[in-house]
């Protein structure tokens, strides 16, 4: 398995890049539009492994562009949470890149870092399977599944030993 938390000194340009790679080709495929705005969303949503609030995305980009609106951020979202690349973390209202397969809705399970705040994203079909059979016992229909999980990260865990 891929480390799932990254080191905070590893090379974050090419997760950017290999993010926006990725969207442009998915999108391209689609026949969706990915704007320069929407592209320029999704590189600050990638600005880091944490989740980020669509506020501070606002605030970055009127740094960029001297005038942004909540509307258009909001949009922007919408469009990169409906295509599959971007997250929303429920809990925390805030957005995070897709890591798993991009474009394809999947369920996902989140483990947030308590004390830095980074987040990593797995996949995990037996977690979903678990959620999914108990639902089905319960009489539930399922529409939507993202299970986040609170904790500490290895560099805050190290960090809290040393």
């Amino acid at each position: 398995m891929a480390r799932l938390f990254k080191r905070r000194n590893h090379d974050h340009v090419h997760c950017i890049e290999n993010a926006l790679d990725q969207a442009s080709r998915f999108c391209s495929e689609q026949d969706a539009r990915l704007t320069t705005l929407r592209r320029r969303v999704l590189e600050l949503v990638w600005g880091s492994h944490r989740p980020v609030g669509a506020y501070d995305l606002l605030d970055m980009l009127r740094d960029e562009r001297g005038s942004a609106a909540p509307p258009t951020v909001y949009r922007a979202l919408d469009f990169l949470i409906e295509h599959g690349l971007v997250h929303k973390i429920e809990s925390r209202n805030t957005y995070i890149g897709c890591s798993g397969a991009v474009g394809h809705g999947h369920p996902s399970q989140f483990l947030i870092c308590r004390d830095c705040g980074v987040a990593a994203e797995i996949t995990d079909p037996r977690i979903d399977e678990a959620i999914g059979d108990l639902a089905t016992e319960a009489g539930f229909k399922v529409a939507g599944r993202t299970l986040e999980v609170e904790g500490y990260c290895p560099d805050c865990r190290n960090a809290a030993h040393a």
